[in-house]
């Protein structure tokens, strides 16, 4: 088993544990403080939404100053009456597990209907829109294609017909500037990939809705309150806004931007770091006993900005392997700005494929979808698969991110 010295900064982090809000470094003292949508339209555009009666598709993550919900802030705001409530996949509070069907409620705190789009429908239904003017949408994301909170946004923004769909942009937690990946085969089009984005797609959630209505793609009306003091270079910790787990088992920004590459393990039987201490940073099997070569081989590539290291973990029930102790793979970030997550995904893959290949199966149907169709799986089963396809990722994100330089709203 390898033991790194640079684990033990990252290791550090378990103490955060799975609650939704951690402590972090704050912003510099010379910078200023991000100021998000919510706090704009309500100090500067309030005239978008006043005497309307205001849909909201929101969560935990929608917080304004000093941690106010973003549901609080309008419920409260004279002049704008708050009529309906819509939650996400992990629901209006972020504490469902992935893939859990949430049902529809009443807000305990202000006694608005809250209705899911994670359950009998993804889609907001005209029952759902009757009573709303405006439809407003305030979640924060983390800038990978199969992440689902997007998807929900432009599904609803769709479905708001005859209605203006409000975006409060929020940061991209890794960086606004950064596109890897391959781009989505339409073919491939599902939940965990709506449009034809590189897998990390870059943007903010602000700027990917208007490529998608500026390029014809997304019918909508919408209007994007942008957020102040931001800059697309920033990482989360550069903003001043402190971090919240946008969901269960993203609960650090190197989760945030291992889970690029490191989702694809979700199409595997290897388990991808759910149930376990650090989730997507993280991946073990049963039959991983040779974790630590693993490991080593891996560290010998040079790889840049990532080390690896193996140990074991409890596996918590209800997860793949769930109540069994695993050897497990870990990543540790060592330089975020070097780090290609893409990369790290699919090399890991490759080589556990090579020294498994009676005992790694793949979630075909999975796989594909995550991956935007079936190339990552080809490559990975084949000698140079992976070595050949990631020039071509590299190519195909480079020509998105051109298409979308036209819609950007920061510099």
């Amino acid at each position: 088993m390898m033991r790194l010295p640079v684990l033990r900064h990252a290791i550090s982090a378990l103490a955060l544990g799975a609650s939704a809000f951690s402590v972090v470094t704050p912003v510099p003292a010379h910078a200023q403080r991000v100021r998000t949508g919510i706090e704009v339209l309500v100090t500067d555009s309030i005239h978008l939404i006043k005497g309307k009666r205001v849909g909201l598709i929101t969560n935990h993550t929608g917080l304004g100053p000093a941690g106010k919900t973003t549901i609080d802030i309008l419920y409260s705001t004279p002049g704008v009456k708050l009529t309906a409530l819509y939650g996400p996949e992990h629901g209006i509070r972020g504490v469902a597990r992935a893939g859990d069907h949430i049902a529809s409620t009443v807000d305990s705190a202000t006694g608005v209907p809250v209705y899911s789009l994670y359950g009998e429908t993804r889609v907001p239904t005209p029952e759902m829109l009757k009573d709303v003017d405006v439809l407003i949408f305030d979640i924060q994301e983390v800038g990978a294609r199969f992440y689902t909170y997007q998807w929900t946004m432009t599904l609803s923004a769709e479905a708001a017909k005859g209605k203006k769909f409000i975006l409060l942009d929020r940061p991209n937690l890794v960086r606004a500037d950064v596109f890897e990946g391959n781009v989505l085969d339409p073919k491939y089009r599902s939940f965990v990939g709506w449009y034809p984005v590189s897998t990390r797609y870059g943007l903010t959630i602000g700027e990917l809705a208007k490529y998608l209505v500026g390029s014809g793609q997304l019918k909508a009306d919408l209007t994007v309150v942008p957020m102040q003091n931001y800059r697309r270079n920033m990482w989360w910790n550069e903003t001043g806004l402190g971090w919240v787990n946008p969901s269960p088992n993203i609960r650090s920004g190197d989760a945030a931007l291992l889970y690029t590459g490191t989702c694809y393990f979700e199409g595997t039987n290897i388990n991808e770091g759910r149930g376990m201490t650090q989730p997507f940073q993280m991946v073990g099997a049963p039959y991983l006993t040779d974790a630590g070569a693993i490991a080593k081989a891996l560290n010998a590539m040079k790889l840049p900005g990532i080390v690896f290291d193996s140990t074991s973990q409890t596996v918590e029930q209800g997860y793949k392997h769930g109540g069994m102790t695993v050897p497990v793979i870990v990543m540790v970030v060592s330089d975020r700005d070097a780090v290609k997550p893409q990369q790290v995904g699919l090399m890991l893959l490759r080589e556990i494929y090579k020294r498994h290949p009676k005992e790694f199966q793949w979630r075909t149907a999975s796989i594909d979808r995550l991956a935007g169709g079936p190339r990552v799986r080809e490559a990975v089963e084949k000698d140079g698969g992976v070595e050949a396809l990631l020039p071509i990722m590299e190519r195909e994100a480079k020509e998105y991110e051109a298409k979308t330089k036209p819609f950007w709203i920061y510099k």
